[in-house]
């Protein structure tokens, strides 16, 4: 799709748009309330019965890192799989894929950071040492049948390096190609993505591999998750994450704010002609039963607003304030 065609990226025209969800993993495992299992079961069943293409349910990572995680195979041996529904889950090393294998994850999620500083502090390895570690997770799931996806995060800027070159981006990438990886997540992780940026680097990625399935993944840390998503859009994206109710964050991002939130990106490509696949009043319900789980307010403005749509009834004394109009 050529975005600065007329219409360009305003006009979806039915073109298909995965949504992918990391809320029940990305945005919960930031919060200090423990959600119970039986409902993160729940809200994950919600997510596949809304239409989502890929859900991110959980982390097999150390309970002790993140506790609010700590029931990841309950959750993924007891959620109902939904046909064409792919379940994922972010592993850190060979322990936490073998735990997801046996609990029958279809994809696992890998992370590692663009940016050494970023991932020193966030991961406590240098970049070559989370390679060797992730290429070990790579080979094991490999050998199980088990897609993989690694999420890059910092591509579009570190906190604490400011920039990060294209060429170390896509070094990364190309290691991971040749390592054989499924597709490729392109991580905004403290919000510092902008619109141009993000239109010139993912038409540079898809044109170099168009073998690769890429994801983008916005926060909305600094107003521009929307902009960055129609940029992604119009230069060529069709795959991306997002939180519902813009759950999430990043601890080395003073101020950072959740995610792109679900059913906002949904209604918006919904209100320009795209195909999501997904059932935004579906969505907007599971959105809306997050406030209770959580103990707190959501950032998402929909779930509070309702869609466009959504009309409001006219004032109780309506015809009398027509009438002294009329009278006037």
């Amino acid at each position: 799709m050529n975005g600065n065609a007329v219409g360009g990226v305003w006009q979806g025209a039915g073109r298909r748009i995965h949504m992918q969800e990391v809320g029940t993993r990305d945005g919960l495992q930031m919060e200090q309330a423990f959600v119970p299992t039986e409902d993160k079961i729940a809200l994950v069943d919600a997510l596949s019965d809304a239409g989502l293409a890929k859900i991110e349910v959980t982390a097999f990572v150390s309970p002790s890192a993140i506790p609010a995680l700590r029931d990841a195979e309950i959750v993924m041996r007891e959620i109902a799989r939904r046909p064409g529904v792919v379940y994922a889950a972010l592993v850190p090393n060979v322990r936490g894929a073998e735990r997801a294998i046996e609990a029958r994850t279809d994809e696992l999620n890998l992370v590692m950071s663009a940016s050494e500083t970023h991932n020193l502090a966030n991961l406590r390895m240098t970049r070559a040492q989370s390679f060797a570690s992730l290429a070990q997770v790579v080979a094991a799931a490999q050998g199980a049948g088990v897609a993989v996806n690694v999420s890059l995060s910092c591509v579009f800027g570190c906190p604490m390096e400011g920039d990060v070159a294209e060429a170390e981006v896509f070094g990364w990438v190309q290691r991971f190609a040749d390592l054989g990886v499924a597709g490729i997540t392109l991580c905004d992780t403290t919000g510092m993505a902008h619109p141009a940026q993000v239109a010139t680097l993912v038409a540079a990625a898809r044109a170099r591999w168009p073998g690769l399935v890429f994801t983008l993944h916005f926060h909305n840390t600094r107003g521009m998750g929307l902009a960055n998503v129609l940029a992604a859009i119009g230069a060529g994206a069709d795959r991306f994450d997002a939180s519902l109710g813009g759950l999430g964050g990043c601890p080395y991002a003073p101020g950072a704010s959740g995610n792109v939130c679900s059913e906002e990106v949904v209604h918006a490509l919904a209100l320009m002609g795209y195909d999501t696949g997904v059932d935004l009043a579906a969505l907007l319900a599971a959105a809306r039963r997050l406030p209770a789980l959580i103990g707190h307010d959501i950032p998402g403005q929909l779930a509070k607003a309702g869609r466009r749509l959504d009309l409001h009834p006219v004032p109780a004394d309506f015809e009398a304030i027509r009438e002294r109009a009329m009278a006037r």
